[in-house]
């Protein structure tokens, strides 16, 4: 990397790589840096692969919009690219009728935020649609899907190479330094340090985007960018019984937003997996602790009668970067251009968490307008 790149993005995960094919030109010098040996190994793998509607997020808040914007966008990429994926629908599901109320409050939050094709159900309408669920009552949210996030991330990238960027993986950032009107760049690759220097850099770093900001010299507790690990693990359930459901699942949302409940989903084969939980942690462990599995079955049977213990076994484990403590309610997307903190030319992306794969699109379009103010 001897000449000055235009555009340095750390981080490989969907945000990032959805960010370099966005801003990929071929009058410029694009790099995307990542740690790891290949794309999205961290929070964008390890998930539900969900492509979300937008109904969970408060009015004219960063997730709501880009999440309602990206599910349009991301139905037309996966059409256009050929990538794997699936227009499921999903209902959320009230157990008894003291859950009915919130199915009307999401009802109501999700036409705000623009969800147009939101329907409640019946009793009768929900055995109809999903004859082996239990509830007495359900909101239908018909544009929920899922996808193949991993085919997702390649054609982002091959995209950007397409056009120019290089993908530069076991490579580490360790060093962020403002320079004059450029930034220097120390990274370590598999032990060996070197520097370059960057007229932009895009901080999409996941897990690690509040350290890659106070590397650049931000106070991120003043800044409020401290990110809270939040574990979640996954059990996935016996083929046997993955047929008796046709959509994703999802319980009434607790009242204090650290996830929206272990839910049920399907993956491309069809196979139904139940999570995430949440539980926030001190450090990045994927260790899935079996001793969980009684806790998942009791919440899963409230959904789906027909399951029996014997049927799940433990999965995965994903972690999300959350802005937020235990027990506070839900922060934003932080999507922001560092120029009135003197660092002009550094995009921060921190709580990038979910709906982060369904925003990615829309995110990379914001992005990508604030780096032509800049070049």
């Amino acid at each position: 990397m001897n000449e000055v790149a235009d555009v340095t993005i750390i981080g490989a995960g969907v945000i990032g790589a959805a960010i370099a094919a966005k801003v990929a030109q071929e009058s410029r010098q694009v790099y995307v840096i990542e740690k790891n040996e290949s794309f999205g190994m961290e929070t964008s793998s390890r998930n539900s692969q969900v492509i979300h509607a937008g109904l969970y997020y408060p009015e004219n808040s960063l997730k709501a919009k880009t999440c309602v914007e990206g599910n349009k966008l991301l139905y037309d990429l996966c059409r256009r690219f050929a990538i794997g994926h699936r227009n499921t629908g999903k209902i959320i599901v009230a157990v008894d009728s003291f859950e009915c109320d919130a199915l009307e409050d999401l009802l109501n939050k999700g036409r705000k935020n623009g969800v147009e094709d939101l329907r409640l159900l019946s009793r009768r309408e929900l055995q109809s649609l999903e004859p082996n669920i239990a509830g007495v009552a359900a909101l239908l949210s018909p544009s929920t899907g899922i996808l193949n996030v991993h085919e997702l991330i390649k054609m982002f990238l091959n995209q950007a190479k397409e056009l120019g960027a290089q993908v530069v993986y076991k490579s580490e950032v360790t060093g962020v330094e403002k320079d004059n009107a450029l930034y220097q760049i120390e990274v370590d690759s598999s032990g060996e340090k070197f520097l370059f220097e960057t007229r932009v850099v895009i901080n999409s770093a996941g897990l690690h985007a509040d350290e890659v900001a106070r590397m650049a010299g931000i106070d991120i507790a003043g800044a409020g960018y401290t990110l809270y690990y939040c574990k979640g693990e996954y059990y996935s359930v016996s083929w046997g019984k993955s047929r008796l459901i046709d959509r994703l699942v999802y319980p009434v949302p607790p009242a204090k937003l650290t996830g929206v409940g272990v839910h049920v989903t399907l993956d491309l084969d069809g196979r139904i997996r139940l999570g995430p939980s949440a539980q926030y942690i001190d450090e990045i462990d994927y260790h899935i602790d079996d001793s969980n599995k009684r806790q998942f079955y009791a919440e899963a049977k409230k959904l789906l009668p027909f399951l029996d213990y014997d049927d799940i076994e433990p999965e995965m484990v994903g972690i999300r970067p959350k802005l937020q403590k235990p027990g506070e309610g839900q922060k934003d997307f932080i999507i922001r251009h560092e120029t009135d903190r003197g660092l002009p030319g550094l995009i921060n992306l921190i709580g990038i968490e979910s709906p982060g794969i369904t925003a990615s699109p829309a995110i990379a379009d914001i992005v990508s307008d604030m780096v032509k103010q800049i070049l």
